[in-house]
């Protein structure tokens, strides 16, 4: 299979079998891109758990320091006041009716959605187009709530939802390679001290196998253990 140029350097540039710190891959996931477009800096974790129990279902929320780099667009669901309070605080859309009509008619322009509870029986009745988008709000990552106001400043200032896949990965974006390096290190470190204290107590063995850190076109590398342990 062929390989581009960009590949080849990269190969060379970096070594697959190596463990690094979470600051040294950062720094050279910097030094190697070489794309036109600011590229994002992915963390994967392998979790020692079986997400179809109940009771390991790793899922939560996590506010990065120093944000995502990333322009969110934020949707609250509500009526009259709690509408103009998510306005008010930045919210892109707010609303009920209309927004039910776009979203069964297959609009879909949002990254958030959030709603207030007394709306949640008619949000809920587009659970077979939102829940695949994963947009249907839920009050475990706080995207049910009457205070919406708190809600659309969490977001919009970097708060993030993960949870694990069926394959026991829990995968997300934790900055843009062009913020500092310290700045993505704070991030990955209080993404991966949210999962070491999401730890079920019906977890047996290793809980985090392994950690990768990656750019959106750019090679994943392996985060050593010593460094995740830490955490």
């Amino acid at each position: 299979m062929k390989t581009s140029k960009r590949v080849q350097a990269i190969n060379k540039a970096i070594d697959k079998n190596k463990d690094y710190t979470i600051a040294d891959a950062v720094k050279t996931l910097q030094e190697q891109t070489k794309v036109k477009f600011v590229e994002s800096l992915d963390c994967a974790v392998r979790l020692g758990v079986d997400p179809r129990h109940a009771d390991q279902m790793i899922r939560g929320t996590v506010s990065l320091p120093n944000g995502t780099g990333k322009e969110v667009r934020v949707l609250v669901m509500a009526k009259g006041p709690k509408a103009k309070e998510a306005l008010d605080a930045g919210a892109d859309y707010a609303g009920l009716e209309d927004y039910l009509e776009k979203i069964k008619g297959g609009w879909a322009d949002i990254d958030v959605l959030i709603a207030t509870p007394d709306v949640m029986a008619e949000v809920g009745k587009l659970g077979k187009i939102l829940g695949p988008k994963g947009l249907m709000p839920n009050p475990k990552s706080g995207t049910v709530t009457m205070d919406v106001e708190k809600a659309v400043k969490e977001v919009k200032a970097g708060k993030i939802e993960f949870r694990v896949d069926k394959t026991g990965i829990v995968h997300v974006s934790v900055g843009k390679l062009n913020f500092e390096t310290d700045k993505l290190v704070e991030n990955t470190n209080a993404f991966l001290n949210m999962i070491v204290k999401l730890k079920p107590a019906s977890a047996k063995g290793t809980y985090v196998k392994s950690v990768f850190l990656s750019s959106t076109m750019g090679p994943g590398l392996k985060i050593s253990k010593e460094e995740v342990a830490v955490h």
